[in-house]
């Protein structure tokens, strides 16, 4: 499985646009990359996920680099609301979840 890293925290301005990093760069070629968040004393919500081309949903955008090693998170308009721990997540199957 690739690893995955990320910043440990992040300041941003309410309102504005939120970029998480996440660098991935032992991916293998058929490996998505997943975003989920967990807000206090919540269990993780699915936020996003890709495997090659850039995918955008409600909630966010996730840009991935033509490599694939790795990714930035958007979060087009942050809010209190937003204040969560992100997990960036490499997995090698897609499972489609009902959400």
């Amino acid at each position: 499985d690739a690893k995955t890293t990320q910043p440990t925290s992040m300041d941003c301005a309410e309102g504005r646009a939120v970029n998480l990093p996440c660098n991935h760069s032992t991916i293998g070629g058929n490996e998505y990359i997943y975003w989920y968040r967990q807000i206090h004393s919540q269990g993780p919500q699915y936020v996003i996920h890709g495997l090659k081309n850039n995918e955008t949903n409600a909630m966010a955008s996730l840009i991935i680099t033509e490599d694939r090693k790795s990714s930035t998170l958007i979060l087009p308009h942050a809010t209190l609301r937003d204040t969560a721990v992100y997990y960036c997540i490499v997995r090698f199957c897609h499972v489609n979840w009902i959400y």
